[in-house]
Formats: C-alpha cells, sequence, structure tokens
C-alpha cells in the first residue's frame, strides 16, 4: 500500500500533467488529512442524530446546494469510496506487484478477500457470490444460462426495470419461451395481494418466477422470502433483481431461501459505478447455469460461483472501492441507516399526500423503504424535472405523465426535503 506521502506525490505529479495537458483535475483527489472532512465520533449519534446525519452529508461530494433525491438511478459515492479507488489506481499501476504472474486485472481470478467481505454484508458464503459489474450483467446470466425449452413460461411483474425484463425478452424471441407477466396494484395494500397474484399466473409451464426484491418503478419492497417460498413449494426457480436493496436495507439473501439473486450496489450502497453480484444458492441451482461468457474456468464446476465471474480483464480499484463502500455502512450501522432511509421516506411522503398527491407507496411498512412514488395532476413530466432542476439544483425522477420517484438516502438532511416541498408548492402555484 502506498504511505501518504507517496500518495500525495503522486496526486501533485498527476496534477502537473492535468495543467500541462489542459485536463481537468478534481480536487476529490486532494484526500489528505488536511482537506477532508473528519468522520463524526461513533457516541454522536448517541448525542445528536440529526448532527451525525449532518456530518455524514460533508462525507459526499454533491454540492452543499444540490438536493439530491434520486438513489434509485444512482448513487454518489462517498469520499472513503472515492479514496479507495484512487489508492488502488496509484498502487495496482506501478506493475510492481510481488507474484510476477499477478497483474491488476481481476476477471480470471478468485479474489476471495472481496467477496469473503461481500458475502458478509449480503448474507451469503463465497462459493454462493460472483462478482459482476451490475445487475444486467447478473440477469443475462440467469436468463440465458438456465436450461429452457420452448413454451417454457417466465413469471415475472409489470413493474421489472429493462435490464431485468428486457433478458428474458430476448430468449423468447429467439428460442420461443414465453414470458407471462402479473401486475403490482398502484399501491398493493399487504404482501397477501401480491402473493394471490403470483399464485393466480403460475401455470404447470411456469419454470421461473423472476421479480424485483424493490421494483424500480415504484419502489415497491416484495415479500421476497414469501415468494421464494411459493416457488420452492412448486418446484419452480426464484430468482430476484435486489438492485436497490444492499445499502437501502438490511439483506441476508439466505434467510430469503431463494435461488438466485442479482444486485447493482452502485445505487443505496453507494459503491463505485460497474459493481454488481449474482448469488447462486447451492449446487443444483449452480449446476444448471451455462457461462454465457466463457473464458479460463468456465468449465470447472469445483470453481463454484467464481466461474460466473471469469469475464476477461476488468478493474481493481473498484473492487478496492467496493469493499470500501461496503465497510463504509457497515461502520455506519445498517440498522441505522434502515431506521433513517424509513424515517425520511415517511416525513416525505406524508407531506406530498397533504399536497393532494395520489401515492403508489404502499400504506403497509413492510411494502416500502426509502423510495416515495407518487402521480402529482396536473404537473406534467419531465416539465417538473427539469424544473426542479435548471432552476433549484433539486434532482428528482420524474415519469410521464405525471409520476414522480423520490429517493430518501440517510445524508439527506431534513431541511432538504422541506426546500423541496417549497419548490413544488411554489410550482403549483404558478402552474
Amino acid at each position: 500500500m502506498l504511505d501518504r506521502r507517496s500518495f500525495l506525490n503522486s496526486v501533485a505529479r498527476l496534477a502537473a500533467f492535468s495543467s500541462l495537458s489542459g485536463l481537468p483535475l478534481t480536487r476529490a483527489l486532494a484526500f489528505d488529512g488536511q482537506s477532508t472532512p473528519a468522520m463524526p465520533p461513533q457516541s454522536l449519534y448517541e448525542r445528536d442524530q440529526e448532527a451525525f446525519w449532518a456530518a455524514l452529508r460533508d462525507q459526499y461530494l454533491i454540492p452543499k446546494e444540490e438536493v439530491y433525491l434520486n438513489n434509485g438511478t444512482v448513487g454518489s459515492s462517498p469520499r472513503p469510496v472515492l479514496k479507495s479507488v484512487f489508492d488502488s489506481f496509484l498502487e495496482t499501476e506501478r506493475m510492481d506487484q510481488e507474484d510476477p504472474e499477478q497483474y491488476p486485472i481481476w476477471g480470471y481470478e478468485a479474489y476471495a478477500a472481496y467477496r469473503d467481505v461481500l458475502a458478509q454484508f449480503v448474507g451469503a458464503t463465497r462459493d454462493q457470490i460472483a462478482i459482476t459489474r451490475n445487475a444486467t450483467e447478473s440477469n443475462n446470466y440467469i436468463a440465458n444460462g438456465l436450461d429452457l425449452k420452448a413454451g417454457d413460461e417466465v413469471l415475472i411483474s409489470d413493474q421489472e426495470h429493462p435490464g431485468g425484463e428486457q433478458p428474458w425478452n430476448l430468449r423468447a424471441k429467439r428460442y420461443g419461451i414465453v414470458v407471462k407477466r402479473f401486475e403490482i396494484p398502484k399501491p398493493p395494500k399487504n404482501a397477501a395481494e401480491i402473493l394471490n397474484r403470483i399464485n393466480d399466473a403460475i401455470t404447470p409451464r411456469t419454470r421461473i418466477i423472476f421479480v424485483s426484491h424493490i421494483t424500480t418503478t415504484t419502489g415497491v419492497v416484495l415479500p421476497a422470502k414469501e415468494i421464494a417460498a411459493l416457488a420452492r413449494s412448486k418446484g419452480i426457480i426464484s430468482a430476484f433483481d435486489g438492485a436497490h436493496v444492499p445499502g437501502m436495507m438490511r439483506l441476508n439473501i439466505s434467510d430469503l431461501g431463494c435461488d438466485l439473486y442479482t444486485s447493482s450496489p452502485h445505487k443505496w450502497l453507494q459503491a463505485p459505478k460497474g459493481s454488481g453480484f449474482l448469488y447462486l444458492r447451492d449446487d443444483a441451482i449452480m449446476n444448471r447455469m451455462w457461462n454465457t461468457i466463457a473464458t479460463h474456468g468456465w468449465d470447472e464446476p469445483q470453481l463454484k460461483a467464481e466461474r460466473f465471474q471469469h469475464i476477461g480483464s476488468s478493474n481493481v480499484p473498484l473492487l478496492a472501492g467496493f469493499r470500501a463502500a461496503i465497510e463504509f455502512a457497515n461502520w455506519i450501522g445498517m440498522e441505522r441507516i434502515e431506521k433513517r432511509h424509513r424515517e425520511l421516506a415517511d416525513l416525505l411522503h406524508g407531506e406530498m399526500v397533504k399536497r393532494g398527491a395520489e401515492s403508489w407507496t404502499s400504506s403497509d411498512p413492510a411494502l416500502r423503504c426509502a423510495i416515495v412514488t407518487v402521480n402529482v395532476p396536473p404537473s406534467k413530466m419531465p416539465d417538473l424535472e427539469y424544473w426542479m432542476w435548471k432552476q433549484h439544483k433539486i434532482r428528482i425522477r420524474g415519469g410521464a405523465p405525471h409520476k414522480i420517484r423520490l429517493s430518501t438516502p440517510y445524508y439527506l438532511q431534513k431541511s432538504d426535503i422541506q426546500r423541496f416541498l417549497e419548490k413544488f408548492d411554489g410550482y403549483k402555484q404558478q402552474a
């Protein structure tokens, strides 16, 4: 590892090159003890929770005048994560690894030190986890890797992300499988309402139930454990797109009992973009999955899940940032994070309902966490979305014709929520 002086010297050389070449160099590279805000003491949480979260806000490069309400699309990596990435680049690109066969690529190796930390965080074992680049890549492994015949059915919801739905549509168009959809109510009253719709859509030809654990459309938290149990009782494979879950709420995949699970931790865990994973429950499901990227190790079942991360040259510094994101979340505590997410979302949801918004967010606390989705006619999208950003530096996610999806990351301040609400009120008055 680089010591502090070597790191700063490397940054200085990079800055000099940047100046000569005309390339911009972000101030974020200056991660020395003097310019980087200190992490708050753990004891501050017990004394003053709002002060604790406000201090954590300083770990993000998002300008103070910006209100960021769109972790549902992508999160902002905090300073410790960025520092890990930059440090790793400066270390690995020296090409002085101790082993002459070791290079700064990870697409052919086990990288147990990274997978062990990830597996512990999500409630799995190393052999069940493959590090990938995002949930879309992992979902494509599932859709293209399972043996299915023409006429076999895959059951999905009507709220799947394109990265979850389209791999199945490709398989259907090319090989004749059937993609069936069930509708998730907007909003669902309770878990039973969702489970009944899934159960009613199952046929003798259903081979896989593939659904989001938390949907991208409305942010509803599906009853994953119950869905997995339903699938298992009927001999059906259960697979979940968990892009929104790690970092938003506590996750124990083993406890869910599902066969397959994917994620994109660049959202709520705020890991580097290009971070993902694929979970495979046991040998039974691993042996039914073909690799769809073939390189060294693809036909070595003893590698277990590892063979699905053999993708050719990739990016070691992103792994360093991925691990740092997990360590950052563990330092805060997922129990604290989830509690904060729910409190902020409840506050924002209640205020929007008071203003006459039509809620797509469930009234059942078990079916919601840190995403609030409402319809606000006659306000139209993307007009409101662009007005909020261009005029007031508030980022939201709009959907035609009148939908707003609002994310509440833990570092969000209650004053930020109030600012959004004031601007929303002003927009309605001028509309």
